[in-house]
């Protein structure tokens, strides 16, 4: 749910290597960082080649994580500003999850555009549905936010996309009419809701839709107009402040798509072991996720060269000086071929935006690290 306000994030000076000191490990979060781009939509994605199949579930009680980079995690959470959950589960070799406040919920926005997509690929596995189906989409479907293709919808009054298109779309550029078009596709919010509870994925809520949800977040009940040029915002604009904020508030406290970071990591390392989709579809999701342009200088920027890296960004509204919803999950893959699942949610903070993505960056960098010890 990339929001309309499109802030420009430093990039990180580089990487740490494997065998630094833990000291300059957290010397690094403080360093400078330059704006935050999306690549080229033309560059190839990443190998995923890691096979897809089960790997063997050890006891927590046999595995945890290492010590140093728990205290590590432990002692930069404690004082990265605002309402922060981190989970990081080993998928492979000797299962372990650590973090802080991984059993609370929180604020998911665009991350949740990962289990729509999920609902959708379990669709065409059970053959309900086909990737190169079209979809109509005309401009009484335009939601809010970002949404690149909103101006071909405009232009033509309608079109028709292949659910493929629509999936690449939704991940990688986070369009949110490319998603509200699958999840009607998919038969609505309790369609993915359902797909979460067969899949016993947990404490994961799916909420209304961007419209619904973004509407009631800002104080405002939606309007369809609301999809066109800058009227969201102007609509906004003239709720009153106390009002918004305590909107915000209740969202906050009680989000509708609301999830757990636990439950987020435990998700990824089912889909990456193979247990939600197909073998095919599993490889189309994770290299589908392997090109995600949104967020490349949050966790993505602290995955050494080597490793591989799959993952959804999501970001929420502003009201000064609290950022809401500034998250990124995902799937790092080391050298040797071991998996580590990620989720780093930041429901509320103050923290500017350099100092956010380099708490994310410190968290992948860590957990590389930290590999093999």
């Amino acid at each position: 749910m990339a929001i309309g306000l499109r802030v420009h994030e430093n990039r990180m000076q580089g990487i740490g290597r494997k065998g630094i000191a833990a000291l300059a490990i957290m010397g690094m979060l403080s360093a400078c960082v330059a704006a935050e781009r999306a690549p080229s939509r033309t560059q190839p994605a990443p190998a995923v080649n890691r096979p897809i199949v089960p790997a063997a579930s050890v006891s927590p009680a046999v595995a945890r994580a290492p010590i140093g980079l728990e205290n590590l995690l432990n002692e930069q959470w404690r004082v990265f500003p605002g309402r922060t959950g981190v989970a990081i589960m080993r998928i492979d070799g000797g299962e372990w999850i650590t973090g802080q406040r991984v059993d609370e919920l929180f604020p998911q926005q665009s991350v949740s555009k990962t289990w729509v997509a999920l609902t959708i690929l379990d669709l065409v596995d059970q053959g309900k549905l086909r990737l190169d189906q079209k979809i109509r989409i005309t401009r009484d479907d335009l939601a809010v936010f970002h949404q690149p293709i909103r101006d071909r919808v405009i232009a033509n009054g309608e079109i028709e996309v292949t659910v493929l298109s629509l999936l690449e779309q939704a991940i990688i550029g986070s369009d949110n009419t490319a998603n509200d078009s699958l999840l009607r596709t998919a038969g609505g919010p309790q369609a993915v809701q359902n797909f979460l509870m067969r899949k016993k994925l947990g404490a994961i809520r799916f909420g209304p839709g961007e419209r619904a949800m973004q509407s009631a977040i800002a104080g405002l009940e939606w309007r369809q107009e609301y999809a066109i040029g800058q009227r969201f915002y102007a609509a906004r604009a003239e709720v009153p402040l106390a009002t918004r904020k305590a909107a915000l508030d209740r969202y906050l406290a009680d989000p509708v798509d609301g999830a757990s970071p636990e439950a987020i990591v435990r998700a990824l390392a089912k889909l990456a072991k193979g247990e939600l989709l197909s073998a095919t579809s599993t490889r189309l999701i994770l290299g589908i996720m392997a090109r995600t342009s949104s967020g490349p200088n949050r966790l993505k920027a602290g995955v050494p060269a080597g490793w591989q890296f799959v993952h959804k960004t999501g970001t929420g509204q502003i009201l000064p000086p609290v950022s809401t919803g500034y998250n990124d999950i995902g799937i790092m893959t080391a050298p040797d071929g071991t998996r580590y699942a990620l989720a780093v949610m930041m429901g509320s903070t103050t923290a500017p935006i350099p100092q956010r993505m380099s708490f994310m960056q410190f968290v992948s960098r860590t957990v590389a690290t930290y590999h093999g010890q």
